[in-house]
């Protein structure tokens, strides 16, 4: 694999969720790691619960990972 990781999980919106993309298709908006690794298997990737830290497979872009309540971003 080469460039940037296949699946982007976006900054946390306002209204909370997180936009999650897969090789640029947008696959929805997660609410939680359970919303995400459901995206995860739609798109092919069944047994993702292990990338959800892998920095090769999923770069979470703009606040911390597996946040996705716009209360829990520490400013």
């Amino acid at each position: 694999m080469s460039g940037h990781p296949p699946i982007v999980v976006h900054r946390v919106s306002a209204s909370g969720g997180r936009r999650v993309t897969v090789r640029d298709q947008i696959m929805g908006l997660a609410h939680s790691d359970t919303h995400l690794l459901e995206f995860l298997r739609q798109a092919g990737l069944p047994d993702a619960a292990d990338l959800l830290d892998d920095p090769t497979w999923i770069e979470w872009v703009g606040d911390r990972p597996h946040v996705y309540d716009p209360l829990e971003i520490m400013p």
